[in-house]
């Protein structure tokens, strides 16, 4: 008999994306405004209370030619 388990695992990447063309960029304010929606998704999938602060790397900030991109990923098991 086999001695092993398995498992199936999801991962979800959730993007926020901020317009950034050139020649001005990004608005700051609208960085804002998506940084603090993905930092609200985060916290409520994770249960992090307001008064706790989020661990360094919990957001990912990503930068391309015409917009910024915020992430995070989760995983999920689905057995």
């Amino acid at each position: 008999m086999a001695d092993f388990t398995t498992e199936t695992v999801t991962r979800t990447i959730r993007r926020w994306r901020v317009p950034a063309a050139e020649p001005w960029g990004a608005a700051a304010e609208e960085i804002s405004k998506a940084w603090a929606v993905a930092e609200r998704a985060y916290r409520d999938l994770h249960q992090v209370p307001d008064d706790k602060p989020l661990h360094g790397d919990a957001l990912r900030f990503h930068v391309s030619d015409d917009e910024i991109v915020i992430e995070f990923q989760h995983e999920a098991q689905t057995n």
